[in-house]
């Protein structure tokens, strides 16, 4: 750290009481050694030492966030942001389809060509407001949000802001009531409206919470119990390959419900269509190859356009997998089970989702929280003489 000392005929033993001034002596960060004088006291000395130490300790990393904000703060978002997609070595081919399509749609053209050091919190707020002026659907905006937050925040990590840009913004709120759930006889109704798969497939996702893709890779060596079907893989949109499910890395697995009529179904059809190395759904031209998409996709659009069943505005094909998740909320199923089953990436997923559809309320907690008490009587009330609602205490 350097050292302290005087140039007088005083030894080291007298320097307290010596009225000479302390010096110190230390290499400063070019390696040159450096001499300051002046110092009535030893503690006035040390300390100047200690300052100067913490100063040249500082400097390295100063001086290499200087670098980096001169390097990537003057860089355009667009440039920044495939560096950025670049990194992003664990997504699959389907995320990486969705986060080029939320970049190229979305935020690109909004702020692709601003320079990454001018983001602060009022030029993400313009942006959400841009996106709302423009019509973006909700979810859609919670999207690009998502991903502008994520490059942000890597941009953050490096020193570019002092502040994190998106920090107390309000991110676009999505509405859970926007979800369109099929009552019971709509199901009832939908799930035959279309060919066989169709009718597969409805019981597949109304039944076990399945996406599109997991119940387009529908294998009879998944059932694992009469009442447990093991969902291992689903048929990727973009490669139209069976690969891992959302949210899993390869080779991992999630066990979920199997009803005795989803069973049913599955049995029936593979009787009459029979299985391809277990799988139930092929391509309808070519066995060789998965189910494609646009299949399903193709039957749904067919059903709405024919306007011979009720099916309310914003109702999708994805409605059937939300009406799996209702129908075990609203038998008092915990959300913990349900979000494992759905496959989704935490809690709040389903929590965020759902929570209209949960049956728990303050006023039906008390009353059945009470149905308990009641059985310990009123003797705390007795003992006490106290009355409650505003009678005698």
């Amino acid at each position: 750290m350097g050292s302290f000392f005087k140039e007088c005929e005083h030894p080291r033993s007298r320097w307290s009481k010596c009225p000479h001034p302390y010096k110190i002596r230390y290499r400063s960060a070019a390696g040159k050694q450096v001499k300051e004088s002046g110092f009535a006291t030893q503690d006035k000395a040390i300390a100047r030492l200690t300052e100067v130490y913490n100063a040249k300790k500082a400097a390295p990393r100063g001086q290499a966030r200087a670098e980096r904000v001169a390097r990537y703060g003057a860089m355009r978002f667009e440039e920044y942001a495939a560096q950025w997609k670049a990194g992003q070595r664990d997504l699959g081919p389907a995320s990486v389809v969705h986060l080029e399509s939320l970049l190229s749609i979305h935020l690109l053209p909004l702020l692709g060509s601003r320079r990454m050091s001018t983001f602060d919190h009022k030029v993400v707020e313009a942006f959400i407001l841009s996106m709302e002026r423009n019509g973006v659907g909700l979810a859609a905006q919670a999207n690009a949000f998502d991903k502008l937050k994520a490059i942000l925040l890597d941009a953050h990590r490096l020193g570019l802001f002092d502040d994190n840009p998106v920090s107390g913004v309000k991110p676009p709120q999505y509405d859970p009531k926007r979800v369109v759930i099929p009552s019971l006889e709509q199901l009832r109704r939908i799930r035959t409206a279309g060919d066989d798969s169709f009718l597969l497939v409805a019981d597949l996702m109304s039944g076990c919470g399945m996406r599109n893709g997991e119940a387009f890779a529908v294998n009879l060596n998944n059932i694992v119990a009469d009442d447990v079907y093991r969902i291992t893989e689903q048929v990727n949109r973009t490669t139209c390959q069976y690969e891992r499910l959302k949210h899993r890395k390869p080779g991992e697995y999630r066990d979920v419900p199997l009803p005795a009529r989803v069973r049913q179904t599955i049995a029936w059809y593979a009787d009459k269509h029979g299985t391809v190395d277990g799988y139930l759904l092929r391509h309808p031209g070519d066995p060789s190859r998965t189910f494609p998409h646009y299949h399903i996709a193709n039957q749904w659009q067919r059903i709405k356009k024919a306007g011979e069943i009720d099916i309310p505005d914003g109702m999708v094909i994805y409605s059937l997998r939300h009406f799996f998740a209702s129908n075990c909320l609203t038998h008092g199923i915990p959300i913990t089970d349900v979000a494992e089953w759905m496959g989704h990436k935490t809690i709040e997923v389903t929590f965020k989702i759902y929570r209209h559809l949960m049956p728990g309320s303050i006023s039906k907690a008390a009353k059945i929280l009470n149905s308990d008490l009641d059985s310990v009587g009123d003797l705390g009330v007795s003992r006490c003489g106290s009355k409650i609602d505003g009678h005698a205490r």
